[in-house]
């Protein structure tokens, strides 16, 4: 089932989750082990975090630094399809941009089409310090709205060759990313509500928001979309905080602010009791955003359920 149907019909509550895959060489079954704490929590569909590739530098025993690229998370599609099939739950597959031409990117979504799989979230990713050099004859999505434009072509059938005959159209559900905070690379939030515009104008069916730890982001964020006229569904994202680093890490890596409270609560607990008043955070924001009827509330968990596991005995939903 699509995700927007999910949302139609729902009667109560959804909580939906994004995981991570396990590193390179990494054992599925460790994942299993999350994802079945997650199951007895009914989502209606689980997200699956993609990773182009990234570059490391190391020092080999000569002293010489040695440049690495790699891709340290495969297994995006095979993730979502052995999750798809185990649980008999809606997954929704990360496609980015960044380190894949568009060629590569029909490839993908041909596969996930045959798999069955109805859902994809479009983003533009991290090159992470790789620029991967585009093949010659070959073409690369640069942004998000790119891809969805790619997307939607092929949900009618327009592949990236011209003249297949009876071509079969794919059928994606396409979610995308929004900012209540702004994107980093925006100036201003009216010019980030542009670039919202032109990927629902592109054929976006859904939104779901990076993290935010003050609901009025998100609120300021929903009402600015509504102004403009979309009545696209926005997801409202949702991480834990569950150790005092995430106070440097979060901000430094999603370019969101820690509200002033929260930070001072870490800040003053022991290690053992952040996690506790995380969660306690996360269950104010939850109640607030069920009470003002949001379509969904998404979770970071990448592969850590307690926090959530936590969070639901307090919201005893």
């Amino acid at each position: 089932m699509k995700v927007i149907e999910h949302l139609a019909k729902a009667r109560n509550p959804l909580i939906s989750f994004e995981i991570i895959p396990p590193l390179r060489g990494g054992d599925i079954n460790q994942l299993f082990d999350t994802l079945e704490s997650l199951i007895k929590l009914n989502p209606p569909f689980i997200d699956v975090t993609s990773h182009s590739a990234e570059v490391q530098y190391e020092e080999t025993p000569s002293g010489i630094i040695r440049k690495k690229v790699k891709r340290k998370r495969p297994g995006t599609i095979g993730i979502s399809v052995a999750i798809k099939n185990k649980y008999n739950i809606d997954t929704v597959p990360h496609i980015l941009c960044k380190g894949f031409t568009k060629e590569e990117t029909e490839d993908a979504l041909i596969e996930l089409h045959y798999l069955g799989i109805e859902n994809v979230l479009a983003i533009q990713g991290d090159d992470k310090g790789f620029k991967k050099p585009t093949p010659q004859g070959k073409t690369t999505n640069d942004y998000a709205v790119e891809l969805v434009e790619q997307i939607t072509r092929m949900n009618k059938g327009n592949y990236l060759e011209a003249d297949l005959l009876d071509a079969t159209p794919t059928d994606f559900c396409i979610g995308v990313a929004g900012y209540p905070e702004k994107h980093y690379e925006s100036p201003n939030i009216k010019a980030d509500v542009e670039v919202i515009r032109s990927k629902i104008n592109a054929g976006a069916n859904y939104i779901v928001s990076q993290m935010f730890f003050d609901n009025k982001h998100y609120f300021n964020f929903v009402n600015t979309i509504r102004k403009e006229g979309f009545d696209i569904p926005v997801i409202p994202g949702l991480k834990i905080i569950t150790q005092k680093k995430h106070l440097t890490s979060l901000p430094r890596d999603f370019y969101i602010d820690i509200p002033e409270d929260l930070y001072n609560e870490v800040i003053a607990a022991d290690d053992k009791h952040v996690m506790e008043i995380g969660v306690e955070w996360a269950c104010r924001q939850v109640e607030e955003l069920l009470n003002n009827k949001v379509p969904a509330v998404h979770f970071y968990i990448l592969q850590y359920s307690k926090p959530v596991q936590m969070l639901f005995k307090k919201l005893k939903l």
